[in-house]
């Protein structure tokens, strides 16, 4: 099931935690933290328009809604996003995850999290597993059919 934006709560949480633009998966982890009951959520974005393809994205979920802190910066209306969910995390496993990332690998951003190899690819760039190949394609196949051509009808116009 798609859980509904709550685009109020959203606003408020991004206002809570001061999130940034173009920062969703540090954004994201904030609001984990700073939200009960909450599952931090990776996969993808489609959207009408540039950049015609899928956004690597991250918000929260709650048990009836979703929370995006990156609402904001978006610049869109909450009925033209389309989430594809590819991993979710408890705070738990998150936090987990993060130490994990610093103690491997210290000079890299420990976010996003892609968890355990092997991985798959997408064009030239390596992914998480098996779930965000199919998130992907999921995202991909959204964005193409949201940017189609405007083709005329028999009358030659358009719309």
């Amino acid at each position: 099931m798609d859980k509904p934006l709550d685009v109020e709560q959203s606003i408020d949480l991004a206002t809570r935690i001061s999130s940034k633009a173009k920062a969703p998966f540090n954004n994201a982890y904030r609001a984990a933290l700073a939200t009960a009951e909450a599952t931090y959520v990776q996969g993808f974005l489609a959207v009408a328009g540039q950049p015609y393809k899928p956004l690597e994205h991250a918000w929260i979920e709650l048990s009836d809604r979703r929370l995006d802190p990156n609402f904001p910066y978006l610049n869109r209306a909450a009925d033209a996003l389309y989430y594809f969910p590819a991993q979710r995390l408890t705070v738990k496993q998150l936090k987990a995850a993060i130490e994990e990332a610093k103690e491997d690998y210290p000079e890299d951003d420990p976010l996003p999290i892609y968890g355990t190899a092997p991985y798959e690819y997408y064009g030239d760039l390596m992914l998480g597993g098996k779930d965000y190949l199919e998130a992907y394609n999921a995202a991909t196949a959204k964005c193409q059919a949201l940017n189609q051509p405007i083709k005329p009808n028999a009358n030659g116009q358009v719309g």
